[in-house]
């Protein structure tokens, strides 16, 4: 243990004098951990939004239907399915349910002002029962019969037009934003509520999308299902909010993580040679300072370490940088995606990740560099001097 540290506080004293190529491995290892985060961070950001999906709260849509929004539920189904064992009651007494129409409307970002698409979702008098999370934080609730809405805080603060007050250009005219919300940073609030009876009739529609209930427990789900199922009346499938949204965004998800990881790989590469070529750099200006060590006694494992410390040194310290700048440039940053308003975030164990694919290579990159300075002719290289 004393020749290991020993030989590596003579690598590392010798730094300052190798200092450009030491740049090579820091800045190549910088940009490649900096930009495989970031674009995790992207991905992570949506899994949380996906996440807040509840596991109590089902989603009831026509049979065989890709979406919500291939979907069609009458009037007569609505009623049905608020009435089937297994849903929650409302404050009211009545049943949580509420029946759900959409609509997509063409909003412009506050960013850059290109427009871009947000659900409108209309609800049932029930809608604030099965969405308890949903709180005013500003303005009043929509009226129904009125081209009234609420906008999900999210979406309040990424697109043009949805502040309290202000109207927008929505289906069957101008609507007017009387209230913001949150819902504790979950899919809807990156959405504009309003009364689905008068989305309905704006779009000149009878049908709605779907019908969504709050359960009396998210285990009530199979029961709920299965009497659903099993009413002939009904031809219609159920799954819960959060499995829906995770099918609808597993595409998307696995996408952006390989994308992350086929990045910062292409990346690692190009800094893995960086590391080789430095190292043996280092390797050859400390041959005579090498083979001195050997005589005096040093064993080739401590010369072995002391290279292989060094490379997992400056790639952590490239590591660590490059994930310092990701941290600062996007951590908390909002991104708007496929009618999603989400929060990059870049996590403790995302870094913790990071920080480890740069030390493997960090260490596969000194691996022979520090083999040759192992094997180093120890009078051919002291002769050398």
């Amino acid at each position: 243990m004393e020749q290991l540290l020993t030989v590596i506080k003579l690598g590392l004293s010798t730094l300052p004098a190798r200092r450009g190529a030491a740049l090579v491995v820091v800045v190549g290892m910088a940009c490649a951990i900096g930009a495989m985060v970031s674009v995790q961070s992207l991905n992570q950001g949506l899994l949380g939004v996906i996440d807040m999906g509840r596991a109590d709260r089902a989603i009831i849509l026509s049979k065989g239907s890709e979406g919500e929004f291939n979907s069609a539920i009458s009037q007569t189904d609505s009623a049905l399915i608020a009435e089937t064992p297994g849903v929650a009651r409302a404050p009211d007494g009545r049943p949580a349910a509420s029946p759900q129409s959409l609509a997509y409307a063409a909003i412009p970002k506050k960013s850059d002002g290109l427009d871009a698409f947000v659900t409108m979702r209309g609800v049932g008098p029930q809608g604030l029962a099965v969405f308890p999370d949903v709180k005013l934080i500003e303005g009043r609730m929509f009226q129904p019969g009125r081209f009234e809405l609420i906008a999900g805080r999210s979406a309040s603060d990424m697109f043009k037009g949805l502040t309290l007050g202000q109207h927008i250009a929505l289906p069957g005219g101008n609507w007017t934003v009387t209230g913001i919300f949150t819902s504790n940073g979950d899919t809807h609030e990156s959405e504009i509520l309003t009364d689905a009876a008068t989305l309905l009739a704006s779009q000149h529609q009878t049908a709605f999308k779907t019908e969504q209930v709050l359960l009396t427990a998210s285990a009530a789900l199979g029961p709920f299902k299965s009497a659903l199922t099993a009413n002939p009346q009904l031809s219609v499938d159920v799954k819960s909010e959060r499995d829906l949204l995770a099918e609808d965004w597993k595409n998307l998800t696995s996408l952006l993580s390989t994308v992350a990881w086929l990045v910062g790989g292409i990346m690692g590469f190009g800094a893995l040679l960086g590391a080789f070529n430095t190292m043996f750099n280092a390797v050859q200006l400390r041959t005579v300072e090498i083979a001195t060590l050997r005589a005096l006694g040093f064993g080739g494992g401590p010369v072995l370490a002391s290279v292989l410390a060094e490379a997992m040194l400056l790639a952590a310290t490239g590591a660590v940088i490059g994930m310092a700048l990701a941290w600062f440039a996007f951590n908390g940053a909002q991104h708007s995606m496929g009618g999603l308003v989400i929060r990059l975030a870049i996590t403790p164990h995302m870094m913790l990740i990071g920080l480890i694919f740069a030390c493997l290579l960090g260490l596969f990159g000194g691996l022979l560099p520090a083999l040759r300075a192992v094997r180093l002719p120890i009078a051919s290289a002291l002769r050398a001097t």
